[in-house]
């Protein structure tokens, strides 16, 4: 027997089961793909035995390439390390407390980009598979999984998601142009390049982490930074909920060529 609901009934009904139908498959699926992402996720760092504590937390990397290589921001790593005092730049892979360090060494960077490339010792961990930042549309969905305050209390990932808010410059917006920093000034006027730009929550921490498509698990770029509202001092209590990602086309550039470096 048909219901004798108007048309317009119908529709909302059938809206409703499919909502209904939709989201839990939606949530499903995203708990798969952080379930596999989390195994590629690794704190990067430095030891250093004299310090207390000894280890420190500088960002988040993910594991790409053969396993050992973990992509991260440049402007995360130290500018020097101590070595007098053996002081060795770390990645920090497990869960939880229990985690180890591998010793790591920079292989590339990409300044403009803000990339770093590090290889570290040891047996591989699964790789991320990057995907094609051409595809990449403003309104889609998006998460990314790393360490957002550290790792004070051990190795645990946490995950965010978000949309794609819009494909802008490279600049984070301000009031007047003349509170530009020389570095973007520079970047706007000789090497202009566009960033994904997010409407997601990321904190300090975030540098370096992966961001990836919910359903496949296919990196499509890399946090970056966050804007500010106030300070920096502020972001942890007023997060401006805005954050930058760099488009994983660089990322594909920088392994290329530190591959061909190599040969």
């Amino acid at each position: 027997m048909p219901l004798n609901f108007p048309l317009s009934r119908r529709c909302l009904l059938s809206l409703l089961i499919s909502s209904l139908w939709w989201f839990p498959v939606q949530a499903a699926e995203l708990a798969d793909t952080v379930d596999k992402v989390k195994a590629s996720i690794v704190a990067v760092g430095t030891i250093q035995p004299a310090r207390r504590p000894p280890a420190k937390f500088q960002a988040t990397g993910f594991v790409v390439g053969q396993g050992r290589q973990v992509i991260t921001n440049a402007h995360a790593l130290p500018d020097f390390l101590d070595t007098p005092n053996k002081e060795i730049l770390t990645v920090f892979i497990g869960q939880g407390q229990q985690f180890e360090s591998r010793p790591a060494k920079k292989v590339a960077t990409d300044i403009i980009h803000d990339l770093a490339l590090l290889e570290f010792d040891g047996a591989p961990l699964p790789a991320l598979r990057l995907g094609e930042s051409r595809r990449v549309r403003e309104g889609q969905a998006v998460t990314f999984t790393g360490f957002p305050l550290g790792v004070v209390l051990g190795l645990f990932p946490v995950t965010h998601t978000g949309i794609i808010s819009a494909i802008s410059p490279v600049a984070i917006p301000v009031p007047a142009a003349g509170q530009l920093d020389a570095t973007t000034i520079r970047r706007l006027k000789n090497e202009p390049y566009e960033v994904l730009q997010l409407d997601a929550t990321a904190y300090p921490g975030n540098s370096g982490s992966p961001l990836y498509e919910p359903d496949t698990g296919r990196v499509i770029g890399v946090i970056n930074k966050v804007f500010v509202q106030e300070s920096k001092e502020a972001i942890l209590e007023k997060p401006s909920g805005i954050t930058y990602a760099i488009p994983v086309r660089y990322i594909q550039a920088l392994l290329e060529r530190a591959a061909s470096s190599k040969n």
